[in-house]
Parts: structure tokens; C-alpha cells; sequence
């Protein structure tokens, strides 16, 4: 009896089942956020929609899902934009397993008032609320820096920002300066 015990231990042990996360798949590995952007930070939100709207903040909208690989893929981006303006705006990371079956809202401080059903989906409010920019799938990180940076009366124009993989998981943002420009 023993020798069975010790034989099916072997083989849960030895198992050649691994555990995998894909950025390039449509798989379910966890939180994308931490796993994929190093930045667990982003969720839960730091604030709310209704807060945004009240204190007149420019508000980054992110619908995503955890097991989409666009999704998977935008992280390091919102993560990045979040790393750039960090207290000159809001970001709000709201998965949409929540607003699948919840009724489109009228009221323009709940959530589902601005998704379209669609993931991944960016939308980029001014700070009287109204939608500036709103955009499904992938996206670069310069063209939303210069719809904020418009929003905040900051010009950057001669700065673009690439994001940069540094290991198989996690990414980072870089600052590419102009060379032609001084």
C-alpha cells in the first residue's frame, strides 16, 4: 500500500503539467495589471467615476478583461500613463465582467454609461466630463499623451514614449528624446 501512495505522489510531482501565463493568449492568468505591467497599483481604482467627475479631474476610462490578450497587452500602457501623470489625473481600470449583463446607464457618472461593449477600450474625459477620446483595441501611449497633454495645456511634442519589454511578463516606458530637436 505504501508503494502506491509513494507512486501517485511521484506522479503529481512530476506532473508535466506547468504553470503558464501568455501575454499572447486569451487565457485567464490573474490580475493583468501586476502580472503583466508590474504595476498592481492600478487596481482597484484610486478613486471613483463620481469622484472624478466631481473634483473636475481629466479621467482615463479602461475597460479590460483578464483573460484577453489585447487587454493583456494594453497594461503596460495604462500602467505607463500612470506612471507619467501620476497626480495630474485619474485612471479608472474597470474590468467588464460586472457590466456584461448590467443595463446600459443614462447617467453619466456610472461606468456603463460610456462602454461600448467592446475590450480593450480606452476613453479619455476632460474635466467638465466630456468624452475627448474613445477608442477600442490597441492603442500608442504617445497618441494618448497628447490628447492629456492637450487636456492639461502641457505640450509634448518633442517627447514620445516607447514601451519596452524587460522580461517575458513585465514591461516598462521609456522616454525617447527627439535627437533632431534641441
Amino acid at each position: 500500500m505504501k508503494i502506491i501512495q509513494w507512486i501517485l505522489i511521484a506522479l503529481i510531482f512530476l506532473s508535466p503539467y506547468k504553470a503558464n501565463a501568455s501575454r499572447y493568449s486569451d487565457s485567464y492568468d490573474g490580475n493583468i495589471f501586476p502580472i503583466y505591467a508590474g504595476n498592481g497599483a492600478i487596481v482597484p481604482p484610486q478613486t471613483t467615476l463620481q469622484e472624478s467627475l466631481k473634483n473636475k479631474r481629466v479621467t482615463v476610462l479602461f475597460f479590460y478583461l483578464d483573460d484577453s490578450s489585447d487587454s493583456k497587452a494594453m497594461a503596460p500602457i495604462i500602467s505607463g500613463l500612470d506612471l507619467i501623470w501620476r497626480n495630474n489625473i485619474d485612471i479608472i481600470a474597470l474590468t467588464t465582467d460586472e457590466l456584461q449583463d448590467k443595463e446600459k446607464s443614462e447617467l453619466r457618472n456610472e461606468p456603463n454609461y460610456y462602454w461600448n461593449g467592446l475590450i480593450p477600450q480606452t476613453i479619455i474625459l476632460n474635466s467638465d466630463g466630456e468624452v475627448k477620446y474613445d477608442k477600442n483595441g490597441m492603442i500608442n501611449i504617445d497618441e494618448l499623451n497628447k490628447v492629456i497633454g492637450d487636456l492639461k495645456g502641457i505640450d509634448i511634442e518633442d517627447t514620445t514614449f516607447s514601451v519596452e519589454s524587460f522580461n517575458e511578463y513585465n514591461s516598462i516606458i521609456s522616454e525617447k528624446k527627439d535627437k533632431n530637436k534641441n
